[in-house]
């Protein structure tokens, strides 16, 4: 039997309601059938579906559209017994318990109080739903829109990603590469190590032009964008008694979205000159688009109260990189703290979640 969802209930139970229908990355399809049947419901929406996502959109002919996207897949259940950042919710007085309280499922139910509420918004407003986002970035659902469906996506003007953000405003977000350093050598037994050449000791230069390197801090847009590279494991060997004659070194670096992934790349390649170097992984990041004038006139209305919103950089990649890339601003704007997300303990308050659509209803009204 699909599980049905009540939009009439006040959001914080709603937010209950959505993480009661488990979504881990892979089996969100009881939700999306949920989101589908009741955004279907709405008849001032036209509904489109593609595999487990979900876009709703109005069309009153406004001079401006603008997108309010979430995912709705979570990471697995904790595993630790007692804990309390699992399915189903709970409630500790006005905190709500439960896997996706902050990623995202309150954001999730703010986008569908708002579907189905502003009957005639100010802007139109095009609702994304999709899966897979906490997994590999080949399966996104976004990533699927935007192939599929691309002219539903690019027709705005900007876009909010309601992940967590404490009620702050994050403009953008860093990019993120990663890089396979490889030093190699001769294979000897240790007994008689100048027989050989250490990989792992010739791997030390790798490491110490890391440990030395300062991270750049780059303006954006106003935003003060950390950079940071690190080495972020290690491997090589392959027994106790054997000098090692191969050795790799991951690297990550997190890059301020004022570089292309070419430069990023550039950039890494003459830090550790004179090694093998392999690039295994990359995503751009997105520029914060604060300058344009919707982005200004959400901002203005976002914070508590109806005043300015708290206006910071995103140091991680989110999903608001896959709408820059399709030329379409975004920020992350949602309930909840960030650092809660995929704990045992993972919650969030009924006032976070009422507040941010308390903003967003501000905004579009």
């Amino acid at each position: 039997m699909t599980p049905t969802l009540d939009l009439s209930l006040p959001v914080a139970d709603l937010t209950a309601a959505l993480i009661d229908i488990a979504s881990v990355s892979g089996d969100e399809t009881p939700l999306a059938d949920a989101v589908e049947a009741a955004l279907a419901a709405l008849p001032h929406l036209s509904v489109v579906r593609d595999g487990d996502a979900i876009l709703a959109r109005t069309s009153l002919g406004r001079s401006e559209r603008v997108v309010l996207a979430g995912h709705l897949d979570t990471v697995p259940l904790p595993r630790t017994p007692g804990s309390r950042g699992t399915v189903p919710s709970s409630w500790d007085g006005d905190v709500l318990y439960g896997r996706g309280t902050t990623d995202m499922k309150g954001g999730v139910a703010v986008q569908l109080k708002l579907a189905a509420s502003l009957v005639e918004p100010t802007k139109d407003v095009t609702y994304v739903f999709y899966d897979h986002e906490e997994v590999e970035a080949s399966l996104s659902g976004l990533g699927r829109l935007a192939r599929n469906h691309t002219e539903l996506l690019t027709d705005a003007v900007f876009a909010i990603l309601l992940e967590p953000t404490n009620g702050g405003v994050e403009g953008g977000c860093n990019g993120t590469m990663r890089f396979r350093v490889t030093t190699t050598g001769k294979a000897a037994h240790s007994a008689r190590a100048w027989m050989g050449s250490n990989a792992i000791h010739a791997a030390a230069p790798i490491l110490g032009r890391l440990a030395e390197h300062s991270p750049e801090t780059v303006d954006v847009e106003g935003l003060a964008f950390r950079e940071s590279l690190n080495a972020v494991r290690i491997s090589g060997g392959v027994a106790g008694n054997v000098i090692p004659d191969h050795c790799e070194v991951e690297v990550n670096y997190r890059f301020a979205p004022s570089r292309s992934v070419e430069q990023a790349e550039a950039y890494v390649r003459s830090l550790l000159e004179g090694f093998s170097v392999v690039r295994t992984d990359a995503a751009a990041g997105a520029r914060p688009g604060l300058d344009r004038q919707v982005a200004a006139e959400f901002v203005a209305v976002a914070g508590p109260g109806g005043g300015q919103a708290e206006v910071m950089p995103k140091y991680g990649w989110t999903d608001v990189a896959r709408f820059s890339e399709l030329g379409v601003p975004a920020v992350n704007f949602g309930p909840g703290d960030a650092l809660l997300a995929h704990s045992d303990n993972e919650h969030v308050t009924r006032q976070a979640i009422d507040e941010c659509l308390a903003a967003l209803t501000r905004w579009l009204s």
